[in-house]
């Protein structure tokens, strides 16, 4: 089933709507529907005519950027480095979370406004867990990482990242802390002349 296109002044109304939705997440300011109206000049009722809510409002604006993760997330299955598909890919998403306001928000509601965020949030997940699990086989991870470890540890490095840098430093640092992270959780190469034969290598290019 396809929705039918908006009306050219409905299409307006809600790029209105959500270009001063993301101003007001991105400021900090609270996500609330009736001062979205009067910021964006409309009334009320057209807002809501649009977003059954703020979740559904949320979730609109986060959807790039989770699409964006979902596709990357595709690429990085298609790596035959079990270490750099992982890394890579955790690297995007902090990335991801410490310069997109919506989306810890969204990705740790417990339910979704929209079917379309739910979509998309259990392509990440599987993503997450399918990249794990080859780390794992290959010996490049700690056995005992599991797929639900993954959340919380990189919302952690998303926060400390957020809290203890700049705007302008903020993807540096997380990806340091993310570094970090790994080494501590035994993301290390098997070939590689250390002592036990183990390797710690940097996060692979995002």
């Amino acid at each position: 089933m396809t929705t039918a296109p908006l009306r050219k002044d409905a299409a307006r109304n809600w790029e209105r709507i959500v270009a001063v939705a993301r101003e007001l997440v991105d400021a900090g300011a609270p996500l609330q529907l009736n001062d979205v109206a009067r910021r964006a000049g409309l009334g009320v009722g057209t807002v809501y005519r649009h977003f059954a809510g703020p979740e559904a409002l949320l979730e609109t604006i986060a959807t790039p950027c989770l699409e964006e993760l979902a596709a990357f997330g595709e690429l990085a299955l298609s790596e035959e480095d079990p270490w750099r598909a992982l890394a890579g890919f955790l690297a995007r998403t902090v990335e991801a979370q410490v310069t997109d306001a919506s989306l810890s928000t969204v990705t740790a509601a417990p339910t979704d406004a929209l079917p379309r965020t739910t979509e998309l949030k259990r392509a990440l997940w599987s993503t997450g867990a399918q990249l794990l699990e080859r780390a794992r086989a290959a010996g490049v991870v700690r056995e005992d990482l599991t797929d639900a470890d993954l959340v919380p540890l990189m919302c952690g490095v998303a926060y400390a990242a957020t809290v203890h840098s700049t705007p302008a430093t903020r993807v540096e640092t997380a990806r340091r802390y993310l570094t970090v992270l790994l080494e501590g959780l035994g993301a290390v190469h098997p070939d590689a002349g250390t002592p036990g034969g183990r390797h710690h290598r940097p996060l692979a290019p995002t």
